[in-house]
């Protein structure tokens, strides 16, 4: 995959992708493994990684049917400023960079989710205020690098980056959330430009 240089673009293919890996993870598990099967060796891995993600966030929470209206929305931080945080996390703490760029995708999509979840956690990484006193550093939960920090410093209190699957549950406690983040961090592990095209997708149901 090649990272597009125009913005236009990239935005169109990215919409297509996520409506295609929407569409096959909400069609019979059948239908969506035949086309998987029908690509090119090289890419099946990472496509049966994010229809895996997917299937595993819809069996989580299902897809919501209230008008995005009913959301506060906004623009992510631009993508290099984010991938400068989770690198700066990933020295601190050593919580590998993809980790925390799949929690951030999963939680806010990138932080541009900006409502409170029904459990009133908050921000771009989504701590509950009591986790965020403990672990957020002294900083803004709100702020995309204060937040990113104390994600990582909460992975790492809870055992990464020996045990990733175990401090993501300590997270989110179920593992369908851990394989979710598990997949999308292993697709931008193998390739970081894959980053860049989550980063693309527009806010809707993941």
């Amino acid at each position: 995959m090649v990272r597009p240089r125009q913005p236009r673009p990239l935005r169109l293919w990215a919409l297509h992708q996520q409506r295609l890996c929407l569409a096959l993870g909400l069609a019979p598990k059948t239908i969506g493994d035949a086309v998987v099967a029908g690509l090119p060796a090289r890419q099946r891995a990472d496509a049966r990684d994010v229809l895996a993600a997917r299937r595993a966030l819809v069996r989580l929470t299902a897809p919501t049917t209230l008008p995005l209206s009913s959301f506060r929305t906004g623009p992510a931080e631009p993508a290099d400023r984010l991938l400068a945080h989770y690198r700066e996390a990933e020295r601190r703490f050593r919580v590998p960079w993809h980790v925390l760029a799949a929690v951030n995708f999963v939680e806010t999509a990138f932080g541009k989710v900006r409502s409170r979840s029904t459990a009133g956690a908050q921000g771009p990484m989504q701590f509950l205020p009591a986790t965020w006193r403990a672990y957020g550093l002294g900083g803004d939960v709100h702020d995309p690098r204060d937040a990113i920090l104390g994600a990582a410093n909460y992975l790492h209190a809870n055992g990464a980056p020996g045990d990733d699957r175990g401090a993501l549950f300590h997270y989110n406690p179920s593992s369908l959330y851990v394989d979710a983040v598990s997949r999308y961090a292993r697709r931008m592990e193998r390739d970081p430009l894959a980053f860049y095209a989550f980063y693309a997708w527009p806010v809707r149901g993941r």
